[in-house]
């Protein structure tokens, strides 16, 4: 199951904030609040834009907890060179080639090749990987094969990271292939129904081995009747070695060790700063990064878990599947945070009332909760992103991803306010609206109830809707393997979309009035339906889980609502629109695909699943998508965000003991990426 929702607003203009609040949304001092001369925008190229973040209330915090933000910072970004490889096994050496370039060619920067190796060093970055972030397809340079042999060799070789014992030649022999033939590894992570997802996708999870082979292997492994198994393959290579199936464990003394130790070594330092329920989180973490055992990062999952008092909090591991194909295999990720307190009300309000909404939600009796158990939910602010959370980054999170722990001990939900804040500045202006939005009455209920029901539809899907619903006894977890993830994410969207239009909302003070609801449901369809198809090239079919899920909603309302003419899509001069006729029978029709979506959940129905998500998440109108296209192109923005991370500094005093910690938000783009690289990067180049 994957926990986090992406972040759509970057495509829609919300209205500006009333009064002077801080990003978390609470009031803000003078010194919380950035000044008017912050600057949101740092880079634009290719499809993407890169922003920066401001982070209200650091300075504030007291000594100890912001020295604790520094070391998990610091381990937070220790882990970057994983995911490179993870993402593919030749990632590490295209990168640092590409860097080696970038810093030492002497030769012509002025021409049009060499801006377009700069715009593709920079693409690279943003995927962490030769591979798009989103879309899954290889980026191919625009410059050709034979200009970069030619300045590969231009350069020194003592500059160049080429392999003990490989000259450039050899170097290229390798590289070139994936970086220039669009057949090579054509695609991060295949979902394609007809193919073996395993061996035409480039990750690096899998060596020599067939999907057939790799299901038996973990397949051999489960216990049936076991209640609380191990996450299997979660942080682990397969490989075939000697004709048999085996794992390569990331772990210490394992595959990874180099940057493992580094992590390690940097939540040692946490731990001497922490409070004392973090120590024992911390250390708990530690043992399973030193022993790879996966009942071990259960243990430290259930401490994290029931943790909902420290105001620091982090992610850091092996955490989401969202690049493997079959969904078994996490991606090394982090965030550090601290809790914003005031935005964290609305939250805590929901979380208070999750049995409610558990017991009242459309789906079958025998699918529900009995007694929902642990869920806490927070706004907070981030202070550093790292690994598969960096440049792109979530908007919220809901972890850990057991099912079994979830149900016997609950879940955490964080909604991100800060991150949101920089898309919603960066937003302003755009013209998105006035462009893709049927009438003023649309653009006038999203810049009134935009940022509201943005927040609360992110809330209920992290906070609730990944925590509802239950597994029949004796359900593989894994039943629905690569159609898992996006019906967890229709199924958390669609809990999500029906409470917000329930009056329970207006009775708890989190909405103002019974239309604001409505705002979300036009985005909702809208985006799903047609402006999120600026992420696709014209001709693909929808890859990204999260993209599937949208658009299977979008679709299958649609379609079933044509008989009452609920939603349609309609022309006017030229043009397509969302228009909604009958917002009322559009919230049924949400219940109704939840409850099926659970039901195939709960009972494991493969079949079903596969079946819902072909039929309305994957295909596209191609007349529609050409049109959408065209009509972004002419708004010039990139549908793609990332961003850049504060730097942090120890402060001492004469004694040497830390005075304080100090943010800055100066660093640019390009000179983050290549500090990153000098200062977090051990791995060697093939592992």
């Amino acid at each position: 199951m994957r926990k986090i929702i992406f972040m759509l607003t970057s495509l829609f203009l919300l209205g500006a904030c009333a009064g002077k609040t801080s990003e978390s949304g609470s009031a803000a001092t003078e010194s919380d609040m950035p000044d008017a001369s912050f600057e949101y925008h740092v880079d634009r190229f290719a499809d993407i834009e890169i922003l920066r973040y401001h982070v209200p209330g650091f300075k504030a915090l007291p000594l100890e907890q912001k020295e604790l933000i520094y070391y998990l910072s610091e381990a937070a970004l220790e882990g970057r060179d994983i995911l490179w490889d993870q993402h593919n096994s030749l990632n590490l050496t295209i990168r640092r080639v590409c860097e080696a370039l970038y810093e030492n060619y002497m030769g012509d920067k002025s021409s049009e090749d060499w801006k377009n190796f700069e715009t593709y060093l920079k693409q690279i970055w943003m995927a962490n990987g030769v591979h798009h972030h989103y879309s899954e397809d290889k980026i191919i340079p625009k410059f050709t094969k034979e200009y970069f042999v030619s300045i590969v060799k231009a350069v020194d070789p003592g500059r160049m990271p080429f392999r003990d014992g490989m000259a450039a030649d050899e170097t290229l022999n390798e590289i070139v292939p994936l970086m220039f033939d669009a057949k090579v590894m054509p695609k991060r992570m295949n979902q394609a129904s007809n193919a073996d997802i395993v061996v035409t996708s480039g990750v690096n999870f899998y060596e020599g081995v067939t999907q057939k082979e790799v299901e038996s292997f973990y397949n051999s492994m489960k216990k049936p009747g076991d209640h609380t198994p191990i996450s299997y393959g979660l942080n682990s290579k397969v490989i075939k070695k000697d004709g048999v199936v085996t794992e390569e464990v990331w772990k210490i003394d394992g595959m990874y060790g180099k940057a493992i130790e580094r992590i390690v070594g940097w939540l040692e330092k946490a731990s001497s700063v922490a409070n004392k329920e973090q120590i024992v989180i911390i250390n708990s973490l530690i043992d399973f990064y030193k022993t790879g055992d996966l009942k071990t990062f259960d243990d430290y999952s259930i401490k994290w878990a029931n943790d909902t008092t420290s105001r620091v909090d982090f992610i850091n591991g092996f955490i989401e599947t969202y690049a493997d194909p079959l969904g078994m295999k996490a991606t090394w990720e982090s965030i550090v945070n601290f809790k914003s307190e005031e935005a964290s009300k609305r939250t805590e309000v929901i979380s208070a009332n999750a049995q409610w909404f558990e017991d009242h939600s459309p789906i079958d009796e025998k699918f529900k909760k009995e007694e929902v158990k642990g869920v806490s939910a927070k706004v907070i602010t981030v202070a550093m992103l790292g690994g598969d959370c960096y440049p792109a980054t979530p908007i919220g999170i809901n972890l850990p991803n057991s099912d079994w722990i979830r149900r016997d001990h609950g879940s955490k939900s964080v909604t991100i306010d800060n991150i949101t804040s920089a898309y919603d500045n960066a937003a302003r202006g755009s013209g998105f609206n006035e462009e893709f939005m049927w009438s003023d009455v649309e653009r006038n209920q999203s810049e009134k109830y935009g940022i509201l029901t943005d927040n609360l539809h992110t809330d209920l899907h992290e906070c609730l809707g990944h925590g509802s619903g239950k597994l029949l006894p004796g359900v593989d977890r894994d039943a629905l393997r690569a159609y898992g993830s996006p019906l967890e994410e229709t199924r958390a969207d669609l809990f999500a979309l029906y409470y917000l239009a329930d009056d329970k909302l207006i009775e708890l003070g989190l909405l103002p009035d019974a239309d604001a609801y409505k705002a979300q449901y036009y985005k909702y369809i809208m985006n799903g339906a047609m402006t999120q198809l600026t992420r696709v090239q014209l001709g693909k079919d929808i890859e990204q889980a999260h993209m599937r899920n949208r658009a299977l909603i979008a679709n299958w309302v649609i379609e079933n609502g044509k008989a009452e003419n609920v939603v349609e899509l309609v022309n006017r001069d030229g043009k397509t629109y969302v228009e909604i006729n009958d917002y009322a029978k559009l919230r049924e029709l949400f219940g109704m695909l939840l409850s099926e979506v659970q039901r195939i959940k709960s009972e494991g129905d493969y079949e079903a699943g596969k079946a819902l998500v072909e039929a309305y998440g994957v295909k596209i109108n191609q007349a529609l998508h050409k049109e959408v296209l065209d009509r972004y192109a002419k708004l010039d923005l990139a549908p793609y965000k990332g961003f850049v991370n504060p730097v942090y500094k120890l402060v001492k005093d004469d004694n040497g003991n830390v005075a304080d910690v100090t943010i800055s938000y100066e660093e640019g783009y390009v000179e983050q990426q290549l500090r990153y690289s000098k200062q977090y990067s051990v791995l060697p180049l093939k592992n």
